[in-house]
C-alpha cells in the first residue's frame, strides 16, 4: 500500500509499504481522509522520537474486524491502552503507561491507505456528518477535554491564545458554555473564522494585556506559554494545549505568587465531539485550506507547515 514514512530524518512516500495485518482485537480501516496537525509537524522536528507512518486524525471505512463495523464509516481514538492497568480500569486508557499512540508512539498512523486500530477505539460516524467534518473528531475531542477538566460557565472570562486549528476549535467549544471568550491570534483571516461562533477576536499586535479567569495556551510555540501565563488572574487557571519539541525556559514564580492552577490538557472523549458535529454546534469545514492526494503527501506536509496555514487534509 501507499504510505508516508518518517525515518527520523526525512519524510518519504513508500508506494509498497507493508499493509497492516490487524490483530485479533483490531479492525482494518481504509482511510478516506486524514488531517495534518501541529503535533505531526512537531514529530518531524524530533518530538517523541517517533519512527514510522505518522498521522492520527482520520475518517475511514472499516473493511476487516467485528461484523458490526464492516462497511461503516468510523473515526478512532488514538491511544491503544492495555485495558488492565489502574488507569484503564478507571476509564483513563489515554494515560495507560503501556499505551501506544497512533502515529506518535510505537504504532503506525493514518497517513496511509489503511490503518489497523483496536476495535474498541472506533466510533461510528453519524449519517449527517460529512467526511470533511468527521476528520476533525480527534482534535475536536481534545478541545472538549477542557470541559471535562475545568468548570466553565457564563460567569467566566476566557482568553484563548493561538488561532491555529486547535485554538479555533477550543474557542468554539468554550463559547458553547456561555463564557465570555476572546481569541487572540496573529492572522486576520483565521480570526474571521472564529467570529461566527460569537466570540471576540483580537490581533496579538493590537492586544492590550488584560487578565482572565481561564487562559488557554494553544499557540504551538515556546513563547506562547510566557504570554499566556502573564494573562491569568490570581487564583485563575492556565490550560496548556501545545506540544512542542523545543524546551521551555521561563520563571515559574508567578504560578506560586498568584496561586495559579495549571492544567495540562490532551486527548478527549469522542462522543461529545461527534454529537457536536451531528448537531452542527461547531463549524469545522471552513477551516479546510486544501485537500491533497496521499501521493502528494510530502507537498501537503510542507503546506501545513507554512506560517498561518489552516487545515490541510490527505485524501485516498
Amino acid at each position: 500500500m501507499k504510505a508516508l514514512y518518517w525515518d527520523g530524518r526525512s519524510l518519504k512516500l513508500n508506494a509498497a509499504y507493508p499493509s497492516p495485518k490487524p490483530a485479533r482485537d483490531q479492525a482494518l480501516v481504509r482511510v478516506r481522509l486524514a488531517g495534518i496537525c501541529s503535533t505531526d509537524l512537531q514529530i518531524f522536528k524530533g518530538y517523541m522520537g517517533f519512527r514510522g507512518v505518522p498521522g492520527h486524525e482520520f475518517v475511514g471505512e472499516a473493511v476487516e474486524g467485528p461484523a458490526a463495523l464492516i462497511g461503516k464509516r468510523v473515526v478512532g481514538e488514538i491511544n491503544y491502552a492495555c485495558g488492565r492497568c489502574e488507569f484503564c480500569r478507571r476509564g483513563l486508557g489515554r494515560h495507560c503507561a503501556k499505551r501506544q499512540v497512533m502515529g506518535i508512539l510505537g504504532a503506525d498512523g493514518c497517513f496511509a491507505e489503511a490503518v489497523a486500530v483496536p476495535a474498541r477505539n472506533l466510533h461510528l460516524v453519524p449519517d449527517g456528518v460529512s467526511d470533511e467534518e468527521a476528520v476533525f473528531t480527534e482534535p475536536l475531542a481534545a478541545a472538549f477535554e477542557i470541559l471535562e477538566q475545568v468548570e466553565i460557565d457564563f460567569t467566566r472570562e476566557v482568553l484563548v491564545f493561538g488561532d491555529g486549528k486547535l485554538g479555533l476549535l477550543c474557542t468554539q467549544v468554550l463559547a458553547l458554555t456561555g463564557a465570555r471568550v476572546t481569541l487572540i491570534g496573529k492572522h486576520p483571516d483565521k480570526l474571521r473564522l472564529a467570529k461566527g461562533a460569537g466570540v471576540r477576536t483580537v490581533l496579538l499586535a493590537d492586544w492590550k494585556p488584560q487578565s482572565a479567569d481561564v487562559v488557554v495556551e494553544a499557540t504551538g510555540s515556546t513563547s506562547g506559554l510566557e504570554t499566556a501565563l502573564g494573562a491569568v488572574r490570581p487564583r485563575g487557571t492556565l490550560i496548556l494545549k501545545s506540544t512542542v519539541a523545543n524546551r521551555h525556559s521561563l520563571s515559574l514564580a508567578p504560578l506560586v505568587i498568584n496561586e495559579i492552577t495549571v492544567v495540562g490538557s490532551r486527548c478527549g472523549l469522542f462522543p461529545p465531539a461527534l454529537d457536536a458535529l451531528a448537531q452542527k454546534k461547531v463549524r469545522v469545514a471552513p477551516m479546510i485550506e486544501k485537500i491533497y492526494p496521499l501521493s502528494d503527501g510530502i507537498e501537503a506536509v510542507a503546506h501545513a507547515g507554512r506560517a498561518g496555514a489552516c487545515k490541510v487534509l490527505l485524501r485516498n
